[in-house]
């Protein structure tokens, strides 16, 4: 590690060089390994230098790297743009391409927009998200952004949108298995709706399963159907942000899909392009687009959006996920994962919860656990753990779990090509991260 770097990522703390990364690891300068247990995070789906991937790559720098999409219509992007329509529920067939989520929240909020003027509604402009919920970093993602020290030094700059509570019913000391509990929480849609005036509310985004801001929370049952059926009654788009929790590692191509649910619109990133090349998009089902392109009101895009190159690695992507089955392996290896976790829970009191689907696991640190009261928040418990895990060759991904105020969540999230041997490697390198910080802090 160099003693100076130009670098600016506006924090001050230095990481080791990376050299080599393949399958689920990756090494440093000084021969150290490390395994990546977030697919940093949540990114790399389907692991490091899959030569596959980097196959069609090669093909496609030998035909054109980019192509602009006001000039040209390029194949990659027209083939995976259909091959994500065959994916998506419902009648959600047109897909606009971005290079990242923040500019595919960005994106699906201003398409919103676009429809409601497109069919009359100019009124309708509030977007309904959840606190905590993070949809990402631009202005944009930021108003349906509910964690405090993202949003907080930029309010004056923001317009913020109406939040309601996320379903923590782990928190709330609620059965999240009761369809009464996630009516409970979608009912606090409908109110919020009511308050704002249901003429004024364009849509809600939520995430099917929390990404950063809640760890990998799964919404009670009942919830998820019950919010299609607010959303319908008063005229609002549902719009699912499956930039975390889409691209198979849930055990399904899309977490909606879990409940058979079908929103208006979908953003798509992270697990799409799987760290290959920066791939976003937002998916919108046909009468909404349609839409939007009769008014021809929608005069937005981005230079890399629909980059051949990008959509060539995306194209790659989804074939290596079906030809290895790997969202099956997402299933069988986070159920494993899964009572790991659980079983850990029963070794230390200060794991209060552990949560999630598929390959998209949590767990999170209380103080006590009859209270569900966090952990001091001066311990900085989600950084020093973190920061001792990595230590130990172990790369795992954690926010705070209170609106970025305080409690401290863990992601715990391989990617899909994980084996039982490395969950052991995982939990081994976990459970000594974990009993060395409770020694240290005499918890």
């Amino acid at each position: 590690m160099s003693a100076a770097t130009n670098l600016f990522w506006g924090a001050r703390r230095r990481k080791p060089q990376m050299v080599r990364a393949e399958g689920v690891y990756l090494w440093d300068s000084d021969g150290k390994r490390y395994i990546d247990g977030s697919s940093g995070p949540m990114t790399c789906n389907i692991g490091h230098g899959n030569p596959g991937v980097l196959q069609a790559m090669r093909d496609q720098m030998q035909n054109a790297t980019f192509g602009m999409r006001l000039h040209f219509e390029t194949n990659p992007a027209e083939t995976l743009a259909t091959r994500l329509a065959q994916i998506a529920p419902g009648d959600l067939s047109q897909v606009f391409f971005t290079s990242g989520g923040s500019e595919a929240v960005d994106s699906a909020l201003k398409l919103a927009r676009a429809y409601a003027l497109a069919i009359g509604e100019a009124q309708r402009w509030k977007v309904i998200s959840r606190f905590p919920g993070y949809h990402g970093c631009t202005f944009g993602a930021l108003s349906v952004t509910g964690y405090a020290p993202m949003t907080a030094p930029f309010d004056p700059m923001l317009v913020q949108m109406p939040k309601i509570p996320a379903p923590r019913a782990y928190l709330d000391g609620l059965n999240p298995e009761d369809e009464v509990t996630g009516h409970h929480y979608a009912d606090m849609l409908e109110q919020r709706i009511l308050a704002e005036g249901p003429e004024t509310v364009l849509g809600f985004i939520h995430e099917p399963i929390g990404g950063a801001s809640t760890g990998a929370l799964v919404p009670p049952e009942g919830y998820m159907v019950r919010i299609r059926e607010i959303c319908d009654r008063y005229g609002v788009l549902l719009i699912h942000d499956e930039v975390i929790s889409g691209g198979g590692r849930v055990g399904t191509f899309f977490a909606g899909d879990l409940w058979g649910v079908v929103p208006d619109l979908i953003t798509l990133s992270k697990g799409f392009g799987a760290g290959y090349m920066p791939l976003g998009a937002v998916i919108a089902r046909e009468p909404v687009a349609e839409a939007v392109l009769d008014a021809a009101n929608y005069l937005h895009g981005f230079t890399y959006g629909g980059n051949p190159l990008a959509c060539a690695a995306g194209l790659a992507v989804l074939d290596e996920i079906e030809r290895h089955g790997m969202m099956d392996n997402a299933v069988a290896i986070g159920t494993l994962l899964r009572k790991r976790l659980e079983a850990l829970m029963q070794r230390y009191e200060i794991i209060g919860d552990v949560r999630g689907q598929g390959l998209l696991q949590a767990f999170e640190l209380v103080s006590d656990r009859e209270t569900m009261a966090p952990l001091p928040k001066d311990l900085n418990a989600y950084d020093a753990l973190v920061e001792a895990a990595y230590a130990e060759g172990l790369i795992i991904y954690a926010r705070r779990s209170r609106g970025g105020l305080e409690g401290d969540h863990f992601l715990v999230a391989p990617p899909m090509i994980t084996t039982e041997a490395q969950v052991d490697e995982i939990m081994e390198k976990l459970d000594t991260t974990l009993s060395g910080f409770i020694a240290k802090n005499r918890l």
